[in-house]
């Protein structure tokens, strides 16, 4: 379908009483949105460290597909519009909730701007800080507030937001935007069994990690004279360390940034976790560190120990628990 269903609130006339709820269950996703007076009050949820008041949305726009993964998880596809997908992100095709993305439409497959945004007459924006969201690009939630579109932002990407930074450990802003959506779009018991259901199987791989000192790892997002990698504010490094690795860059306070092939050298990773990109394939860069000079005699490199990471499995989304369930077995596999 290309076109949102209107999901106007349903009432009782007004002799019967207008505070008796009516319960629309989405098709196929088990989530129930209580759609009556209710839904137009408004519910104080924060975004980032400030509390932000939200009426529930009909028009979401997602940028990425940690966002719109998100909002489908939650059984929200009849309130999302459409989605911003720039070509870094793998074929949609591909996702779990391919039959969700398939319901929307596709606004486009570049950077998020603020005119595709007021052009799809969207009521709300999720996205993350200083990716979707970015005062360069004049996109940002205090922009849009003073349109009348509600936003919100991953939790991931609020250490070092403006006024509001919110601080925690990558899997548990994943668990926090689940609930908080939860509550912006009164679908809170979803939202709790969701989250539930990821921490039993987060549980269950701490279970099962492997014995003895933790392995290094050295995760090559991109980057020749330079590699990006991935400090300790992404979920790359709740994924390697809840599986039994050692993100050799985890003493780093950041989220996506950039080091130097000395300090990749002086680690000795043992593995190298690539993160594929839809527009930057791995292959490319498996290649590149057995050619380079700077990478070609790291442990990982002439062992061949290279575990590729889905870029999805790696934003913040609910497909970070499949990433880190594949990284996990591999590590078992390797130490035997």
């Amino acid at each position: 379908m290309r076109t949102t269903r209107n999901l106007a609130a349903v009432r009782r006339p007004a002799a019967l009483g207008s505070a008796l709820a009516v319960v629309l269950v989405l098709t196929g996703c088990g989530a129930e949105v209580t759609s009556d007076a209710k839904e137009s009050r408004k519910v104080t949820v924060k975004r980032c460290g400030e509390p932000v008041e939200y009426t529930v949305p009909e028009r979401a726009v997602a940028y990425e597909g940690g966002s719109a993964d998100k909002l489908f998880a939650l059984g929200l596809a009849e309130h999302v519009y459409g989605y911003v997908m720039p070509p870094a992100n793998p074929p949609v095709s591909e996702s779990p909730w391919a039959s969700d993305y398939a319901k929307v439409k596709m606004l486009s497959d570049d950077l998020l701007n603020k005119e595709v945004v007021v052009e799809a007459k969207s009521d709300f924006v999720v996205a993350g800080w200083n990716s979707g969201f970015k005062d360069e690009r004049g996109i940002t939630p205090e922009i849009l507030d003073k349109l009348g579109i509600q936003s919100f932002m991953h939790t991931e990407s609020c250490f070092n937001y403006p006024g509001h930074p919110e601080r925690m450990s990558p899997f548990d802003a994943l668990y926090t935007d689940l609930e908080r959506l939860g509550k912006i779009f009164r679908v809170e018991k979803k939202a709790t069994e969701v989250v539930d259901a990821m921490k039993k199987r987060v549980a269950k791989v701490e279970a099962t990690a492997p014995d003895g000192d933790p392995v290094p790892v050295f995760l090559y997002d991109s980057g020749t004279d330079q590699p990006f990698t991935a400090g300790n504010q992404v979920p790359p490094n709740d994924i390697i360390k809840t599986a039994g690795g050692r993100n050799v860059f985890d003493g780093l306070d950041e989220r996506w940034t950039q080091v130097n092939w000395e300090s990749v050298a002086e680690a000795e990773p043992e593995v190298v976790v690539i993160l594929d990109y839809g527009d930057l394939p791995a292959e490319k860069k498996i290649d590149f560190l057995r050619r380079s000079p700077h990478t070609r005699e790291l442990p990982a490199v002439k062992k061949g120990n290279f575990f590729v990471l889905d870029y999805n499995e790696g934003i913040s989304g609910p497909r970070n628990i499949d990433g880190l369930e594949k990284f996990a077995a591999y590590l078992r596999e390797l130490k035997g």
